[in-house]
């Protein structure tokens, strides 16, 4: 259990990190199970599982599945919760080189997902976007991002400081905008 997060003096990051969604008790974020054999199985991130018609999916599994396409550089997926919907889920892409978003392109990401992962996780939209947000280490920011489209305020989402590229976050603040215009 880390004891504070770095540039974090009122400790506010830390608790809202750890300790905000349980009171008083250290929430990690990790799904874990414990056997009868009194062992664990670590099965990730419970921030990272999409689950949608009641099948639970890794974004791992999501993005081994793009990624195999060689157009697609990387890619970062999210899922929204929508009243009286199964969610909203866009993936956002980077394309390689002299790659484009096509039609095909998309039908070729969706038939990929649908076979190595489920067809309940095909998201609601593909994005291109120049670059997927990662923290310092490499880390994927779909929490962050996620907060962001639905309304938070980045500054409130994440740490700009902690990021590798600052500006990666910029896209999603002003795409945000245009959600709650819609």
């Amino acid at each position: 259990m880390p004891l504070y997060l770095w540039g974090d003096d009122d400790g506010s990051r830390y608790h809202d990190s750890y300790f905000d969604f349980y009171p008083g008790v250290w929430r990690h974020g990790d799904w874990i199970e414990i056997t009868e054999r009194e062992t664990a199985i670590i099965y990730g991130r419970s921030d990272s599982t999409i689950s949608r018609g009641g099948i639970r999916m890794g974004t791992s599994e999501i993005y081994r599945a793009v990624l195999a396409d060689p157009s697609i550089a990387d890619a970062l997926v999210v899922d929204i919760a929508k009243d009286g919907t199964e969610g909203w889920m866009p993936l956002f892409v980077v394309l390689a080189e002299g790659a484009e978003l096509t039609d095909e392109l998309k039908e070729t990401v969706a038939r990929e997902i649908r076979e190595r992962c489920s067809p309940r996780h095909v998201p609601n939209e593909m994005i291109e976007i120049k670059t997927i947000p990662r923290t310092l280490s490499g880390k994927v920011l779909e929490v962050p991002v996620k907060r962001i489209l639905t309304g938070t305020p980045v500054e409130k989402a994440a740490s700009k400081d902690s990021l590798a590229d600052p500006t990666s976050l910029d896209f999603f603040v002003e795409y945000a905008k245009t959600l709650n215009e819609a």
